[in-house]
Parts: structure tokens; sequence; C-alpha cells
């Protein structure tokens, strides 16, 4: 299995996007055939090959396609079928990102995944390659997979040079920048202090955030304390982990509550979750 995961370079682009990131996987290559993804709070375009199929299940609903897609931010649980060879460029933006960038629908939706033409979208916005990447190669995405694999340096150029006249188009409002703020408060703020924080009425930031998202905030939080709680886990052997102090680490007032939140955000309790290990955090790590 080869991987990777490296913010872009331009500011524009790093504006809306957290991250790229690549899986390249193999026949007889370790790992789970099925593995799942935990709730995102960000939107993900996948660019795969044309024939490459994606399945994704989750307790409300499965959607099945070929080549790339987008996976918007999703508040369940997907399991993906990863059972034959495949190749995955992924662009990560921003929570609140896919607001300010003109996509149809106007408003955001979440748990959806959409089979998107990459060639139209590099035809709508072409970009201004510099020379020397332009030398090396024709933008298409072949090429861009390809350098996926070959040369990530060079991918991260590439992606970013293709994003920039996408991104300059992207409109931002009162909405999106109130939603930007809040991101940015240091995580001991609580839910019921934001407005204060923020200088508008606690009802006003809801709204924005649930417009700009998707989501509501009590959602995005417990999303992001789910990822980093996995994170966490997945640097730890079972051995290491107490879940005690665990449960005290991440708020939760006792390790009871730590089993409660984990069955109801992923289905597993400690102990389950432990023993089977099938997250893509868990499988695919953070590729470095």
């Amino acid at each position: 299995m080869k991987g990777w995961v490296i913010p872009p370079i331009n500011s524009l682009v790093a504006r809306y996007v957290e991250c790229y990131w690549f899986i390249n996987t193999v026949k007889d290559d370790d790992g789970i055939d099925h593995p799942k993804l935990n709730p995102d709070t960000c939107g993900h375009l996948i660019l795969t090959p044309k024939s490459q199929a994606y399945d994704y299940q989750s307790e409300v609903n499965s959607t099945q396609g070929k080549g790339s897609h987008w996976l918007f931010p999703y508040n369940k649980t997907y399991t993906m079928d990863h059972s034959e060879p495949m190749t995955l460029l992924g662009i990560k933006f921003h929570t609140g990102a896919l607001y300010s960038l003109n996509l149809e629908p106007n408003t955001v939706e979440v748990n959806r995944i959409v089979q998107v033409d990459v060639e139209q979208l590099l035809q709508q916005f072409p970009p201004k390659l510099d020379s020397n990447l332009a030398a090396q190669l024709n933008l298409s995405l072949e090429s861009l997979l390809q350098a996926g694999q070959q040369d990530q340096t060079v991918c991260v150029a590439l992606l970013d040079q293709l994003l920039q006249p996408w991104l300059s188009t992207a409109k931002e409002d009162k909405h999106s920048e109130l939603v930007r703020k809040a991101i940015a408060l240091p995580p001991e703020v609580v839910i019921s202090q934001m407005g204060q924080h923020l200088h508008c009425s606690q009802r006003t930031l809801e709204r924005s955030f649930l417009r700009v998202t998707g989501m509501t905030l009590k959602q995005c939080q417990s999303i992001n304390k789910l990822d980093n709680l996995l994170t966490y886990l997945s640097k730890h052997e079972n051995n290491d982990i107490d879940w005690s102090d665990v449960a005290l680490q991440f708020g939760f007032s006792d390790q009871p509550h730590l089993i409660r939140y984990l069955k109801n955000a992923i289905g597993n309790t400690p102990r389950e979750y432990a023993k089977s290990r099938e997250f893509v955090i868990d499988i695919y790590g953070n590729f470095e």
C-alpha cells in the first residue's frame, strides 16, 4: 500500500482545502476488505480511474457507482468495499468550504455521494500550469493519478494549480465568515458561549452554522471529538489503552459515558472497537 497526506502550498487553495491525500493498494495487500469511515464534517472530491467501482453502505442508505465522485459531509458511519486493488486521490475541503464554491444545489447537503466528470471540470476551469509542470505531462485525470503514485510533490503542485481558477470564483458572505470564526475558536469555548465570543446571538450563530455546513454545532463538535478520539486510539496498541484515562482525557464523565458515546457513534463498544480495528484510520493510518 502506498499513501500520503499533504496540505496545499498555495494560500488561496489552503483557505478552502485542508489537504490532499492518496491511497494505492495492490492485490494481496494486508488490510480489511470492508473498512469503515467515521463521520466527517468535511467534503472530499475523490479522483479515481473511470472504471474503478465505489460502494458506500450506511445504516440508512447505500450508494454504488464508478469513477471520481463527491463524498459530501456525512454524520453516519460508512462501510466501503476495498476488496479490489484501487487508486484514490482525494481533495479534502475545510468544514463549511463547499458553501462558497458555487456547487449545485446551492444549499449544502449531507450524506450524499455524487459521481463527477473530472475531465469536464478541467475544461470548465482550465489551470494555467507553469512551464516546468507543463513540460512534464499534459494535465488529465490519468496524469494526476500517475503523479500521485510517482511524485507527490508534482501532484500537489498540479492540484494547487488545477484548483486556483475554480477557488478564485468562491463567494463568501456573512454566514460563511461567521462560521469560519466559530471554527477558529479555542476548543475550550463551549457551544453556549460561542455567540458571546463572536458578538452575535447564539441563535444567529446556530442558523448560520447549519446553513453553511449542513450540520448543527453540536453535531460538528461530536464528529470532531470522535475523529480525535479514533486518531488517538489508532496510535496505541490495545494493551496500552486505559479506557478510564481515555474517558477523562476526552471529556467524558466516566467510562460508561464513553461506552454509550462510542456505541451510539460507531455502533461498537470500546472492547468491540479494539478487537476489530476496522476504521480507515486504523488500516491506512495517516499515511506517514
